[in-house]
């Protein structure tokens, strides 16, 4: 089978390993950490809405733009939108490609009930026309940028067999699976067994579009099981990230590969963590979103406990790095 794929998907190896868009969690800070220890294929960005890049004024603006920060060591990287509206899509992407992302991918799998009420995310699997005409103002506002879709494999049930199809039929350069229905939400193991039907349909529809599994991926030798198993092009990771900047260590990247990550390790990179998003995000961003990360840094040894709840009474980035820089 011939296969001509779009930009840098063309590009990668096979299986490739993806990291997922996290609110709150890849920021720019924590990207630019993975990348110090081993990065990923792709490096997908948070996700961004295009309503917000177009319409929101010149503080909503900073802080998009600061969702749409990047290293050139990050490359290449996505730039994740949401839209219900073509014509907004269409300008977002236009934006995206003017900062020089190497590519765009559309949410539609997103369970948020906020964004679900806005009639993006998930609620666009009930609605394939438009989910199409996104796709459609993607392609043409991005400019010759590949354009992706990460969505899901059904809303209330599997609708591989009509969702799929739909998407196809617009050639994105690659299709990510979290493969789970939204009603599932997280709260059920995924459907690997699903892939193979979701690959018949693709190789029917669309056989230059790369096809990409999510859901429950605990690290990267799980990734390449997975990836050998179910026969996808690629796998995309989530939350294996948690804590973890050392996830895709030793892998594609010469940078420090480190064997066993101990107490210390994990106290200096949560250290590092910090200074960055105090950096990069401390003028847009509340200190408390850094909280979330603590408990996956620091936990698996005596006393992390103590430390952990020490951390999660400071205020700023200047009291927890005091705090961590105490310990031996």
């Amino acid at each position: 089978m011939v296969r001509r794929m779009q930009g840098f998907w063309g590009k990668l190896p096979h299986p490739f390993f993806i990291q997922a868009p996290m609110e709150d969690v890849t920021d720019v800070a924590f990207r630019r950490l993975i990348v110090r220890f081993g990065k990923p294929d792709v490096m997908f960005m948070e996700f961004t809405s295009a309503d917000g890049l177009v319409l929101a004024d010149e503080r909503g603006q900073k802080i998009l733009r600061k969702k749409l920060m990047y290293s050139e060591n990050e490359r290449p990287v996505v730039a994740q939108l949401f839209s219900a509206i073509p014509e907004r899509m269409e300008r977002a992407a236009m934006i995206c490609a003017e900062l020089g992302v190497d590519g765009i991918d559309i949410n539609m799998g997103c369970p948020d009930r906020a964004v679900e009420k806005s009639g993006c995310g998930a609620d666009l699997i009930k609605h394939p026309d438009r989910a199409r005409a996104i796709i459609r103002a993607a392609q043409r506002g991005g400019k010759g940028l590949p354009v992706s879709v990460k969505t899901r494999i059904g809303y209330n049930k599997d609708e591989l067999d009509t969702w799929l199809p739909e998407l196809l039929a617009e050639k994105p350069a690659n299709l990510t699976l979290h493969l789970r229905t939204r009603k599932e939400m997280s709260d059920v193991p995924a459907h690997w067994e699903v892939m193979p039907r979701a690959l018949a349909i693709r190789d029917a529809m669309s056989p230059e579009t790369l096809l990409t599994g999510n859901g429950d991926v605990k690290d990267l030798d799980d990734a390449r099981a997975k990836a050998k198993e179910w026969g996808c092009d690629g796998i995309m990771l989530g939350r294996a990230i948690y804590g973890n900047p050392w996830l895709y260590r030793g892998f594609q990247h010469d940078g420090v590969t480190i064997s066993i990550i101990e107490p210390r390790d994990r106290i200096k990179a949560l250290a590092e963590h910090i200074r960055l998003f105090d950096e990069l995000l401390g003028d847009t961003s509340n200190f408390a979103t850094m909280k979330k990360h603590f408990k996956a840094y620091i936990s698996g040894w005596d006393n992390a406990k103590e430390l952990r709840m020490q951390l999660m009474e400071t205020t700023n980035a200047e009291e927890a790095l005091i705090l961590l820089s105490s310990q031996k």
